[in-house]
């Protein structure tokens, strides 16, 4: 049971530190949002088809009742995808990831009304150390400017994605993650196809690498391997844990992309870490 919950956690943490890729490709990408995330889930889908084929995995929808809430929780990714690259675009990748990490206090608070668990004090506490530590990152900035957009569109995506992973709990138990996240990225990529028609893809010659590491590493592997995590983790603690990413993307920015972290980064990022450190021994004991 031991090293059950230590695999677990290695590859909760490991699937944080995949999905944190998406704040500095999605910075760096010289394509429009909706487009990119266009490229990203049928590219992504292709990946997970493959996977499933090979490992065996059905893909078939097991009843007919599950296909609404299959339905809204694709839809909330594709919202929650499209509003957190243009928060990356509009202000930067710290800003961005950082009002995307809203959501843990957001999961926290709405879990009860998913579950029938009860309201958790020490989600709550650890929330509110996250939102300190978030407000520690963030610089000062004035409301007129794209900063501020910035933000409202990273808290508008932490919403969407909040209630995404409160729906697709009920499902954990009866998909696989990895089919789970293929039947999502699937109808993703037919809602999105409008936007390829508008918008434009021919920057794709240059970008089509970077493409390549978003649909795979981030989407496929990461995001699989964050929605199996639900089997043996509440979302709350799922979600804390996943706090991390702004870290990961913080440190990624500056290597791939030239952006310097404030010593107000270090100390809101430890502040974050701690609270990571804090959950995981805390849902160990539990």
């Amino acid at each position: 049971m031991k090293n059950q919950h230590t695999n677990q956690l290695f590859l909760l943490v490991l699937a944080t530190l995949f999905i944190s890729t998406s704040g500095p490709l999605g910075k760096f990408i010289d394509l429009p949002s909706p487009v990119i995330i266009w490229w990203r889930c049928v590219l992504g889908a292709v990946f997970l088809f493959i996977y499933c084929r090979l490992k065996g995995f059905n893909v078939k929808v097991n009843s007919k009742r599950d296909i609404p809430t299959l339905v809204l929780s694709a839809l909330l990714l594709g919202a929650h995808w499209i509003t957190y690259f243009y928060a990356l675009k509009l202000s930067n990748v710290a800003l961005g990831m950082l009002s995307l990490f809203t959501f843990p206090v957001i999961t926290a608070l709405l879990e009860p009304l998913f579950t029938n668990s009860k309201l958790n004090l020490t989600h709550v506490i650890l929330g509110v150390l996250v939102l300190l530590g978030i407000y520690i990152l963030a610089p000062e900035f004035d409301f007129d400017n794209t900063y501020v957009q910035g933000i409202l569109l990273g808290v508008f995506s932490a919403f969407c994605y909040a209630f995404r992973n409160l729906i697709l709990k009920r499902h954990v138990h009866q998909y696989n993650g990895t089919v789970l996240m293929f039947h999502q990225i699937a109808l993703l990529s037919l809602v999105l196809l409008p936007f390829v028609f508008t918008m434009g893809t021919s920057n794709i010659t240059t970008e089509y690498p970077y493409v390549l590491v978003l649909a795979l590493l981030t989407t496929a592997i990461g995001h699989s391997l964050f929605i199996n995590s639900f089997k043996y983790f509440s979302i709350s603690t799922a979600s804390i844990i996943g706090s991390a990413q702004p870290v990961f993307g913080i440190v990624l920015a500056f290597i791939f992309l030239n952006e310097t972290p404030t010593l107000n980064t270090f100390i809101g990022g430890a502040l974050i870490l701690a609270t990571v450190f804090i959950e995981s021994i805390r849902s160990k004991k539990s």
